[in-house]
């Protein structure tokens, strides 16, 4: 008898059928194609993008220099040095970060005791040459200046869950 249904199955080419009703019902629903460039996707106030090092308000950068940051990077791309002011505080003298190497975990920013060092929501960059992945401090502050509004918003979004 199984003989007889798999003979009948394959001369009327039922799973033909099947997979063409199933292929119908989707061709003229909604499509969750995006176009890429020119269409974006929305992005959640936890997305991990590219670093950035803020400033206080009254334009202070907020790294202490404790290297925190430095000693919790599980893919070594953090590179501190700091030296004592006058004042007796510490602050970073080069604090570098090797895009090639960073893996976006996070870690760094959860371990800052200062919200110094972020992650933004930028995720469209490009390098010129293999040196250029490794962005400085100077680097770092102005794209924290620049992306101070969107950093202040996300971090407000999201203060409930810290």
């Amino acid at each position: 008898m199984s003989l007889i249904k798999r003979l009948i199955n394959t001369w009327a080419l039922s799973e033909l059928v099947r997979g063409l009703g199933l292929t119908g019902r989707y061709f003229f629903k909604k499509k969750f194609t995006i176009q890429y460039p020119e269409e974006k996707t929305p992005k959640s106030p936890r997305f991990r993008g590219l670093l950035a090092l803020r400033r206080y308000p009254n334009g202070e950068e907020r790294c202490i220099g404790c290297k925190l940051c430095e000693a919790v990077c599980p893919a070594l791309a953090i590179t501190i040095e700091s030296e004592e002011r006058e004042d007796g505080t510490r602050r970073t003298t080069r604090f570098d970060i090797d895009l090639f190497k960073c893996i976006y975990c996070g870690f760094c920013e959860e371990s800052c005791p200062v919200d110094s060092i972020v992650l933004t929501n930028i995720d469209e960059y490009h390098f010129e040459s293999g040196e250029s992945g490794v962005v400085s401090k100077t680097d770092l502050l102005n794209l924290g200046d620049r992306c101070e509004a969107q950093i202040a918003s996300a971090r407000q979004q999201d203060s409930a869950y810290r």
